[in-house]
């Protein structure tokens, strides 16, 4: 049994995950129809998909928990960007292919760590999702990681490219492995992924395929504190204001 307090930690929680698998769900998405080969445009269709599947399952748990009779669709499309909780990377512009790869796998890699721990949550509402997500992102992480490696070690232009991109994103993912007061307090409860264990494998993890893709990660010190605690830049209001405009043009529309 969860304390009001770990209750109220957790709806919060389940809004991290699920805003994180929204918003980068929403940014995959605007490839659709404008990836550089047809193949990568049904993969890049299918991840979105998926994606947003995940967010559905998160914002569902996070509206039951809460109790104030907001579902998932309400979540997603009536909270104003400070409601927010995703991570900074997972919002930032797709770039170029190789921005949005690299993006994809940094992401990824956390992804796949983190619903590993969370499938020996003791919570098993949070356990049943993240046994049905982790069987999705496991097929993400292959995909982006085989192309991190081909295109980091690829032609000099696509070398570059890469090189480019991790440059650009690194500083975004400290806030992917620095707990704060949230993440502590419900991992020592044995509900959340514990980050300080997620932390060291993801940073190995990550250095091992970017050393095998011939990239270099930047010396630029990480971001520690920002999307999950509701601070976020000017990216996220251009997102929402693409994804709400229906909803908040025409409340309560159904098609």
């Amino acid at each position: 049994m969860t304390t009001p307090e770990q209750q109220d930690q957790l709806i919060d929680y389940c809004l991290r995950l699920g805003d994180n698998c929204l918003i980068l769900g929403h940014r995959v998405s605007e490839w659709c129809g404008h990836a550089p080969i047809l193949e990568e445009d049904i993969a890049m269709a299918n991840v979105a998909l998926d994606l947003i599947g995940q967010a559905r399952l998160w914002l569902d748990l996070a509206g039951s928990l809460e109790g104030k009779g907001r579902d998932a669709d309400a979540l997603a499309y009536l909270r104003d960007a400070g409601d927010f909780r995703n991570l900074l990377l997972v919002e930032q512009p797709n770039g170029d292919f190789g921005q949005t790869l690299m993006r994809q796998f940094l992401f990824d890699l956390w992804h796949d760590f983190a619903l590993d721990a969370l499938t020996r949550s003791e919570d098993t509402r949070v356990q049943e999702v993240a046994l049905k997500a982790r069987k999705e992102v496991s097929y993400h992480l292959t995909r982006s990681r085989d192309l991190v490696v081909r295109l980091g070690d690829g032609s000099a232009e696509s070398h570059e490219r890469m090189q480019a991109a991790l440059e650009e994103l690194w500083p975004f993912t400290g806030e992917l492995v620095t707990p704060d007061a949230l993440d502590r307090s419900l991992s020592e409860a044995g509900i959340a992924a514990d980050l300080a264990v997620v932390g060291p494998k993801w940073r190995a993890a990550a250095e091992a395929v970017l050393q095998e893709a011939t990239l270099t990660p930047p010396d630029a010190g990480w971001m520690q504190e920002g999307g999950k605690a509701g601070r976020h830049g000017e990216h996220l209001g251009f997102i929402l204001a693409e994804m709400q405009f229906l909803q908040r043009a025409y409340p309560g529309a159904q098609w």
